[in-house]
């Protein structure tokens, strides 16, 4: 009997200092469950939907980590920027995604996924069609609307620029911009950007429609001119040196990415380009994702200010993808019926899937027109334009 008694106080004891015990102790204990629910739909839509599955997956899972009581995996007090940041304390004292979170911090993860990125871009059609710079400039108006809307909505300077930075359709920037500006709103950041990342065509398909005609959309562009290898390597080293010397805060992702870009062009580094693109791109998405998602706890996430975080990244992505379209019906006009305004949508940084939505729309029109290449050049050029706007309010701001 003794025995019995002996094991159930074993039994109770064990659950007493359990989590799940936690939950009904702790008096906000049902945000976590709520936390739990919503990183187990993100996974849901990871595996089934396929919603940018490579990043959104590791961070519903960091965000599943961070919301388990009693994990020690992630320790919020541990990057309190009021109380100051030991990372000294830090290694010492944090959890696996504590020390993962320290290349977020410091902004290691994002240039490195540049690199990668770099690797496997063709700034070809860009090149080719320098006209196209114009259109990623264009997409990125909603970056500094939505800022402006931030600030009229009372979000401080830092909040309101890493809330804009949505606007440009790249996690990787987001990431980079809101560690330097607002470390707090990473989580809510980061799950919007690479939401609406994964939205994209259902997002920009019924904004293109409105703004064009069906004329419009029926455009046969003129192919494109054969880019030499030699303009494809100095065209890296000359925008790496332009961009540095105007914005040096841009030149971590935009040296990052030209660096990635002259290892692919100059064709006398395969091994490490390979690298670049694969292992070590696979191996920092899976720690950015992680970390990213380990900052989603329930006190910091369940907050009136993520929903507007969501609303606000949602207008920046729309009016991103209107500035684009809108330049895009003034070089038609300009260019007497020669450019398809379709790819101005395409500068938004989501590389390739702007593009891509680009071309699906021009050939719900015209099954025969062929737009993906023409609309690669604005969506490589919104790439560097997200760095270069990121840059901007890190300069302003930081």
């Amino acid at each position: 009997m003794e025995v019995i008694k002996n094991l159930f106080s074993t039994i109770w004891g064990i659950l007493c200092n359990s989590g799940f015990a936690t939950f009904i102790i702790k008096q906000d204990g049902w945000k976590n469950i709520i936390m739990l629910a919503v990183a187990c739909f993100l996974i849901y839509l990871a595996i089934v939907k396929k919603f940018e599955p490579l990043l959104l997956l590791p961070i519903a899972f960091g965000m599943l980590l961070t919301n388990l009581p009693l994990a020690g995996i992630y320790h919020p007090e541990l990057w309190d920027m009021q109380k100051g940041i030991s990372y000294g304390e830090v290694l010492h004292k944090g959890g696996v995604l504590d020390i993962l979170y320290i290349g977020v911090k410091i902004g290691l993860f994002p240039p490195l996924i540049f690199l990668g990125i770099g690797c496997m871009t063709d700034f070809g059609p860009l090149i080719s069609n320098p006209k196209s710079f114009l259109l990623g400039a264009a997409a990125q108006l909603g970056i500094f609307i939505a800022f402006v809307g931030a600030l009229a909505l009372g979000m401080a300077p830092q909040e309101a620029g890493s809330i804009g930075i949505i606007g440009g359709a790249d996690g990787p920037t987001a990431i980079f911009v809101t560690s330097k500006l607002a470390p707090h709103l990473l989580g809510p950041i980061a799950v919007a950007a690479y939401s609406y990342m994964a939205l994209i065509p259902f997002i920009q398909k019924p904004i293109m429609k409105a703004l064009t005609t069906k004329k419009e959309r029926m455009v046969r562009m003129e192919q494109l001119r054969t880019v030499s290898k030699t303009e494809k390597i100095i065209f890296p080293i000359l925008v790496t040196i332009i961009v540095s010397l105007l914005l040096p805060d841009a030149a971590p992702l935009v040296g990052m990415l030209m660096l990635g870009n002259l290892m692919r062009e100059s064709g006398v580094v395969e091994r490490i380009t390979k690298t670049a693109q694969n292992e070590l791109m696979n191996i920092i998405t899976i720690f950015l994702g992680l970390s990213v998602g380990a900052t989603t706890n329930a006190q910091t996430f369940l907050k009136l200010d993520t929903l507007k975080i969501l609303l606000m990244g949602l207008v920046a992505f729309a009016i991103g993808t209107a500035g684009g379209v809108l330049l895009g019906k003034l070089m038609y006009l300009l260019s007497h019926g020669k450019v398809n305004p379709l790819i101005g949508s395409a500068g938004v940084s989501a590389v390739p899937m702007a593009a891509r939505v680009s071309q699906i729309v021009g050939q719900e029109e015209d099954p025969g027109n062929f737009l993906l290449m023409h609309a690669m050049g604005p969506n490589v050029s919104g790439v560097i334009g997200s760095a270069v706007a990121a840059g901007i309010l890190i300069n302003m701001l930081g």
